[in-house]
């Protein structure tokens, strides 16, 4: 089974990390730096699966997820939050917007690849 996923996370290291552990597992990754991007690279491909950091410029994780759950092509498409954040608040705010789960950095690779096929298969 071949996953479509958008990662969005303005760190380039994050973002090289997830392109090598996801492309070994025969994931298909399409990569964005920020929200505003994310959502942009968003309008060409319909992904299984995201990914998506809470704190970036210019659209931070809230508001791309938000943005996310009101196209409704993408309403039902998991959302895992994969930040270096813990909080209780920052959970609870990120569930409030429509992430599905919760990847604390760093990440264990194939920790991420199993939790993508949970949610997406």
């Amino acid at each position: 089974m071949s996953l479509t996923v958008l990662a969005v996370d303005d760190s380039r290291t994050i973002r090289d990390m997830l392109k090598l552990a996801l492309s070994e597992a025969g994931i298909n990754l399409h990569l964005a730096e920020d929200g505003v991007h994310g959502l942009e690279v968003l309008e060409g491909i319909a992904p299984d699966a995201i990914i998506s950091d809470i704190n970036m410029p210019r659209l931070d994780g809230f508001g791309f997820i938000e943005a996310v759950r009101q196209q409704d092509k993408h309403r039902g498409t998991p959302i895992l939050v994969l930040t270096t954040e813990s909080a209780p608040e920052l959970k609870a705010r990120a569930r409030a917007a429509g992430a599905t789960g919760w990847i604390v950095k760093p990440f264990d690779p194939p920790k991420l690849v199993k939790a993508l096929q949970m949610v997406a298969g």
